[in-house]
């Protein structure tokens, strides 16, 4: 049986009851490998994080980009999205800030320092973040950056809004990957 994730994504659980029991079966087991591979991703050299860094953590996201319509713009995006890794399932949250919290209770917030990239002009652009603040022990404790990657979905309305304070959920997906110093 096929599912259209996306379009799962946007359903909620009183929608689609039987529907999401698929996409946890799916993302259990059809991230895997994607989640498990700690190799640095091919990225176009704006959003390269520098050397002396390597990457300890990778993490897929499915979720939503959310925004708000203003009178004249849909604004800024706020995310809100569950990171999976390989076979451990759901290990983290990704919201407001930009910022990531595991299971565990480590967090994470990341501050834009370069140009973001548009690499599909249908999904959000790639980027390169830099650690503002880690907290706790944990996966993300010690993190140096962060870059989103191999994104779909996530751009806001092509349309305007209808009245200021509308709200659009987009559905997105995207690779995060997490960098420490190279020496830890």
């Amino acid at each position: 049986m096929k599912y259209n994730v996306m379009k799962l994504l946007s359903l909620t659980p009183i929608q689609a009851p039987g529907r999401l029991i698929p996409l946890a079966l799916f993302l259990g087991a059809g991230l895997t490998a994607l989640a498990e591979d700690q190799r640095a991703p091919e990225v176009p050299t704006e959003i390269a994080v520098p050397a002396g860094n390597k990457v300890h953590f990778h993490g897929y996201a499915i979720g939503v980009q959310i925004y708000t319509w203003d009178g004249s713009s849909w604004g800024r995006a706020v995310p809100e999205a569950t990171l999976f890794h390989g076979q451990s399932g759901i290990v983290a949250i990704h919201f407001a800030g930009p910022t990531w919290e595991s299971n565990s209770g480590s967090k994470v917030v990341g501050a834009v320092d370069a140009p973001p990239v548009t690499v599909d002009p249908n999904a959000i652009a790639w980027l390169r973040l830099r650690a503002a603040h880690t907290e706790g022990p944990g996966i993300f404790a010690n993190t140096t950056y962060v870059q989103r990657v191999n994104t779909t979905g996530g751009r806001a309305p092509s349309v305007n809004g209808t009245f200021v304070g509308q709200v659009a959920r987009v559905p997105y997906t995207a690779d995060y990957f997490f960098y420490r110093n190279a020496n830890n």
